[in-house]
């Protein structure tokens, strides 16, 4: 069984978005491609992307030199994990409430959005996802 990973903060999950788009990339890139919302240094985006390294949602190599980054999770198991604390801690509403949202739109496609209501279901349930 796989340790249980915490919760993602919406910081996290707009890093984790970048590198789904595309990675591996350096701090650097991650940085300029950050929200503007967020009025970060880059030795912010640095210190999030060490403590994601931490926490096991990115692993580091080394291309020429430079850091590079990948995620360690999928795009729908780091959804499931922030969707569920937004539904249970922030809204306090049923999970299923929360996933409509991401049926309609094209951020998810429809093997993804499957793929996060069986993860959803297991977190409820008590059962650690990766």
């Amino acid at each position: 069984m796989s340790k249980k990973l915490p919760d993602l903060s919406k910081a996290e999950l707009d890093i984790l978005k970048i590198l789904w788009e595309k990675s591996p990339l350096s701090i650097r890139e991650v940085h300029n491609k950050i929200p503007s919302e967020y009025g970060w240094a880059y030795s912010t985006t640095k210190t999030m992307m060490d403590r994601m390294l931490k926490k096991g949602y990115l692993q580091r190599s080394n291309f020429h030199g430079v850091n590079i980054y990948n995620t360690l999770i999928s795009k729908p198991a780091g959804l499931a994990r922030f969707v569920n604390f937004f539904a249970t801690k922030v809204l306090e509403t049923d999970v299923s409430q929360v996933v409509g949202m991401f049926t309609g739109g094209h951020s998810l496609s429809e093997d993804e959005v499957k793929e996060l209501e069986i993860l959803l279901q297991r977190l409820e349930k008590g059962e650690t996802i990766d």
